[in-house]
């Protein structure tokens, strides 16, 4: 009888445990933060396998598309992989730069507003995203790839013609973040510039604490990158003046406004602007949670001095 109990009793634990090594589905998507130039179409990227931690996504097929249609929370599904829940640091896109998923030439290129592509390569064939993520104990992960255009593609300066790259592999893998949607909220507002102050605004969202406006307004690093520690950006535009900062990961942020001048078909950096929240709300100090919309509807007084 001794024996019997003892068996049950251990047939009762393993049912209560939870099995060894439960995966659990999880989807991989891809977004965009929008590029500071007019003269820039679209920005076709050729992938040609994802791993993480090594592993390559399941279902996933050599895929062309343009990063450039993927702002304002618009992503693209890449393909999923069964996970045990836990925190991953190392995501692998693997890209082709000469043939694109139907065997076209070029494979990564960015496609000017005139119709001519100009192919963009690195030196690396594959970008390394290191940032931490987790996967949680459910079917419902979806993590989010942040492509971001304006760290990630220089133009070449002195040329006759546009002739873009990819920056440098360090400075291609800092311009890429991955986090689980489930745990982003976003920013929302309006722009009320009634002195027409700039031909663009562009709103950049930094970590609490993190901006320093004499390096962030200066370009950094080899491909000179202005606003480079930024997480996330987007452009202030449509009827209502708007702009969308998505899947921005827990914590609290500053928002900071930039004011851009047109030449031509380019934008150039003139100043950032002095803002006044029109809800009461402390721009240096926003409170992001997960899956929380925020909106922070600002006036422009003018150039920060």
């Amino acid at each position: 009888m001794g024996i019997a109990l003892m068996m049950f009793s251990c047939s009762d634990d393993n049912e209560n445990d939870s099995p060894k090594g439960e995966t659990y589905n999880t989807t991989y998507k891809i977004t965009d933060a929008p590029v500071d130039n007019a003269e820039i179409a679209a920005v076709f990227v050729t992938v040609a396998d994802i791993r993480v931690d090594g592993t390559s996504l399941e279902s996933f097929n050599k895929t062309t598309f343009d990063l450039s249609a993927l702002v304002n929370g618009q992503t693209k599904t890449l393909g999923n992989l069964q996970m045990e829940a836990g925190s991953y640091s190392n995501i692998e896109l693997v890209l082709d730069y000469d043939l694109d998923m139907d065997g076209n030439t070029p494979g990564c290129y960015v496609e000017m507003a005139d119709g001519s592509k100009d192919k963009i390569a690195s030196s690396s064939q594959s970008i390394d995203i290191t940032d931490s993520f987790e996967v949680f104990a459910t079917n419902t992960n979806e993590i989010i790839i942040d492509f971001d255009l304006r760290k990630t593609i220089k133009e070449e300066v002195g040329t006759l013609e546009s002739d873009f790259d990819f920056v440098t592999a360090s400075e291609l893998s800092a311009g890429l973040r991955a986090v689980n949607k489930e745990t982003t909220g976003e920013i929302q507002g309006t722009v009320n510039d009634m002195e027409n102050t700039s031909d663009k605004i562009v709103v950049y969202a930094y970590e609490k604490g993190t901006y320093n406006a004499e390096v962030e307004t200066q370009g950094q690093g080899e491909s000179n990158v202005r606003f480079a520690n930024a997480v996330t950006s987007a452009e202030v535009g449509g009827i209502n003046n708007s702009y969308s900062l998505n899947f921005l990961a827990t914590g609290e942020y500053e928002l900071i406004f930039v004011s851009y001048t047109q030449d031509g078909n380019r934008f150039y950096f003139n100043s950032t602007l002095e803002v006044e929240s029109t809800t009461g709300l402390d721009l240096g100090a926003i409170q992001v949670t997960s899956a929380l919309q925020l909106s922070a509807n600002v006036t422009v007084i003018g150039p920060s001095s």
